[in-house]
């Protein structure tokens, strides 16, 4: 269960903002922490939440780029889910312009967790063919918009016709309704059998095998969750026949330094598609902090698109 309970005010370290929350996102590893199954990394807070907007309140010195006033979006190890999270400043980005605080606290987990997978580890590059599983979650609505701004063909897995249409409406090329249809058959026919290069998996499970039988040859296969489980049979053969790279990562305990590699490249690379409105995210519902449970709810449901959002202060 999700209690509000009142706590002491956190107070920064070196480097690190003390900030005014004014919304966070709702994600996966949360619902996981509150079940007991995803402990927050030695140091973080207890408190869930690993992304917010707000407003500085106190700097610390050493944390030089922003100043107390300024508007910021995070990426945190935990915290978010509380009125006041402390930030470490080279994890934090400007607010693009144009986007309202809630649309700046759905950028950091999905869009670290899109860049660093996809893009670092996945090394999409213009032309080739990408295949995300979820399209409509607010990992795949990401990495949809993503790879198709930078290039790419983009097929998609989603549970009903709806959410197909949502995912095709941000820019994929094929949605692929998995209740209905064999994904590797439609893909295999939509390449003329060549398959796809890159694959962002969350699910896991048996999608394990199918993923290694429509990946192209060199593909790679990056794994961010298993929502299927982590254990299946697997032929390993295709692996060594098609040299096929299957990866995969988690980002909540890295260290602070690697995110702000990720930090830097967004906004390089990222935070204009978002100024420009090439990209954007995208707000499933706004529930108060009060009613995290229901937000919760409805992330377990599953019927959502795109991102869950709290609002603490508007």
């Amino acid at each position: 269960m999700l209690v509000a309970e009142e706590h002491p005010v956190p107070q920064i370290a070196k480097g690190q903002l003390l900030v005014k929350v004014v919304a966070a996102g709702v994600n996966r590893p949360d619902v996981l922490q509150r079940m007991g199954a995803y402990p927050p990394p030695p140091g973080a807070p207890l408190i869930p939440g690993l992304e917010i907007s707000g407003t500085v309140v106190a700097a610390d010195k050493n944390a030089k780029r922003f100043a107390v006033g300024d508007d910021i979006a995070a990426l945190v190890p935990g915290g978010g889910y509380g009125e006041y999270v402390c930030v470490d400043a080279e994890n934090a980005l400007p607010v693009p312009k144009g986007l309202s605080m809630v649309e700046a606290a759905a950028l950091p987990e999905t869009y670290f967790t899109v860049w660093h997978n996809v893009f670092q580890r996945g090394r999409l590059a213009e032309g080739e063919a990408f295949l995300v599983h979820g399209g409509s979650s607010g990992i795949g609505t990401t990495a949809i918009q993503l790879a198709k701004a930078f290039g790419a063909t983009v097929f998609t897995t989603a549970g009903s016709q709806a959410k197909c249409e949502a995912c095709l409406a941000l820019g994929a090329d094929h949605a692929i309704n998995y209740r209905e249809q064999d994904f590797v058959e439609e893909i295999t026919r939509l390449t003329d059998e060549n398959g796809v290069d890159v694959i962002l998996d969350m699910v896991g499970g048996d999608y394990i095998p199918r993923n290694y039988a429509v990946a192209a040859p060199d593909g790679r296969i990056v794994q961010i969750a298993f929502l299927n489980g982590p254990k299946v049979e697997v032929n390993f053969a295709l692996l060594m026949m098609k040299r096929l790279t299957h990866t995969g990562s988690t980002l909540r305990a890295r260290d602070v330094a690697f995110k702000a590699i990720i930090a830097s490249e967004l906004e390089q690379n990222v935070w204009p598609l978002l100024e420009s409105g090439t990209v954007r995210p995208v707000i499933d519902r706004e529930y108060a902090l009060e009613e995290a449970s229901d937000a919760h709810a409805r992330m377990e449901q599953g019927d959502h698109i795109g991102k869950i959002m709290l609002k603490l202060d508007c």
